[in-house]
């Protein structure tokens, strides 16, 4: 593998927003072309298809082995604000310009330049395949990573999607996670996603036997072994970067951590009731179903949102609600609550694994 690789990248939008598609090839400084593949991002605008396409190249690129890297994009746009001349306004588009960052300064050195359309037709072709195909796409390989020697076309073939790489973490028994976890092993959610890790922030909960017994990778990561959050959450990065975590799942974990940068819009939680009501700091469990009884509120439900570096807070991505009943306790609302959670957390990672939630404005938008 060369050292460095020249990275070809294009995303576009047909309507902005609109179906999208962000492709990008990759080949050495020899000129042999090493991939080349397109993903469909569903509707999204051309910015966030042209920021993914650069992402997902210097993802694969940092996969391949690769030291430094030449980024060339016909977004002029894109090349000015990475190359800071040019600040970054739209708050949708800001995590993804966060991203791009962290994964060029893993490498020993960079550049990112911009190339007239003319000269990326290549992945400008690629990226309106997979439009007109609505589904991934890659160039056919070889053994090993050259690709065969194609000058006159890409001859993509349609990708099968791998479910998404799902670390749960848990601070106690772990029913969400295993709900998670049968509904995978049933079929319902195994074309989606696989739990590649469970993090706990206790050693002894029942959820840590339950996950152990169903032979998943577990690590133990502790408030009390650390200094202070930052040690504590860069411990929890750490991991999730180790297993190539796509999403992260928040599974009764009550543990505050600083979301890492790259990890924006890739950390979910659910929550016990229907939020912006009965959040915040303590809000939890009993004590949730507890205050919305005393409330007198006739319905309750479970809101399943992107996370942020505060309790309860971050886009909405969907809700359900049950009917509160005049004889409830915590305890009978809690099982009709968690009836309701059993649905609405495998439908938000089906979303997620489609490519169908896209963050504006503070909102969580889902195409159709």
């Amino acid at each position: 593998m060369s050292d460095k690789i020249i990275i070809y990248t294009d995303g576009g939008s047909r309507g902005n927003p609109g179906p999208a598609a962000a492709a990008f090839i990759l080949t050495g400084e020899n000129g042999k072309r090493i991939a080349a593949q397109a993903s469909f991002l569903g509707n999204a605008t051309n910015n966030f298809a042209e920021y993914t396409a650069i992402i997902n190249a210097l993802q694969a690129a940092a996969d391949a082995g690769a030291k430094s890297v030449a980024v060339n994009s016909d977004s002029e746009l894109i090349v000015r604000q990475i190359n800071g001349q040019y600040k970054v306004k739209t708050d949708s588009i800001r995590p993804l310009f966060r991203q791009a960052m962290e994964l060029l300064a893993g490498f020993d050195g960079w550049t990112v330049q911009y190339i007239p359309r003319e000269k990326n037709s290549r992945a400008d072709d690629l990226v309106n395949r997979a439009l007109d195909l609505k589904q991934n796409i890659k160039m056919v390989q070889d053994k090993g990573l050259r690709v065969k020697d194609e000058p006159s076309t890409l001859n993509p073939s349609p990708l099968t999607k791998k479910p998404i790489r799902l670390a749960v973490l848990i601070s106690g028994g772990g029913r969400t996670l295993m709900n998670i976890h049968e509904q995978i092993k049933t079929g319902d959610l195994n074309a989606n996603a696989e739990i590649a890790l469970v993090i706990s922030s206790r050693s002894t909960v029942a959820g840590v036997e339950k996950a152990k017994a169903a032979g998943l990778n577990v690590k133990i990561i502790r408030t009390k072994d650390y200094p202070d959050i930052d040690r504590f959450s860069g411990k929890i990065a750490e991991e999730l970067d180790a297993a190539r975590i796509d999403l992260v799942i928040q599974g009764g974990w009550l543990c505050l951590w600083k979301i890492p940068a790259k990890y924006t819009n890739r950390v979910m939680n659910i929550h016990p009731a229907l939020l912006p009501s009965f959040g915040g700091k303590g809000s939890w469990g009993h004590h949730v179903h507890q205050a919305v009884l005393a409330a007198g509120c006739k319905v309750s439900g479970c809101t399943v949102h992107f996370c942020t570096n505060e309790y309860d807070k971050g886009p909405i991505i969907l809700q359900r609600c049950c009917p509160v009943e005049d004889d409830d306790t915590p305890d009978t609302l809690a099982e009709r609550v968690f009836q309701q959670e059993c649905i609405a957390y495998p439908q938000a990672i089906r979303l997620f694994a489609a490519a169908k939630l896209t963050v504006e404005n503070g909102k969580v938008r889902i195409s159709k």
